[in-house]
């Protein structure tokens, strides 16, 4: 999938243009406070980068580094509802489309997304991140 969606080049593109609308969509302000209460933002590009290589079938620089690309490990540490699994889809959706990720590769790439973005969700919709 990495040739397909255009490289190491695209996922650079991708992963910077999803957190710059992370910092400025109402629906990434969550995603923001999610990050900030967890290991904080300085480290997410390119952590995000890493993951997404080898998540799209490119060099597993993330497993390199980490010795695995377990997201449930990855996030333990991270309260996750079900409209924070939905906001982060569809401001990836949005960042693939915008920086032109064609529409065959977006959705196939959407439906392994929204599999693991629901997997990840392990609060109801009335807890307080948190608590």
């Amino acid at each position: 999938m990495i040739e397909r969606i255009g490289g190491e080049g695209q996922v650079h593109l991708l992963v910077n243009h999803f957190y710059d609308l992370i910092e400025t969509l109402p629906q990434g302000k969550t995603i923001m406070d999610l990050h900030l209460k967890g290991h904080g933002l300085s480290h997410v590009r390119p952590e995000q980068f890493d993951f997404l290589c080898g998540f799209f079938g490119g060099r597993r620089y993330y497993h390199e580094r980490h010795g695995h690309m377990n997201l449930r490990e990855i996030h333990a540490h991270v309260d996750i509802r079900r409209k924070d699994a939905e906001d982060w889809l569809a401001v990836m959706e949005r960042a693939m489309s915008d920086t032109g990720v064609a529409e065959r590769e977006r959705a196939e790439v959407m439906v392994t997304f929204r599999r693991a973005a629901l997997m990840l969700v392990n609060r109801d919709e009335g807890s307080v991140v948190g608590t």
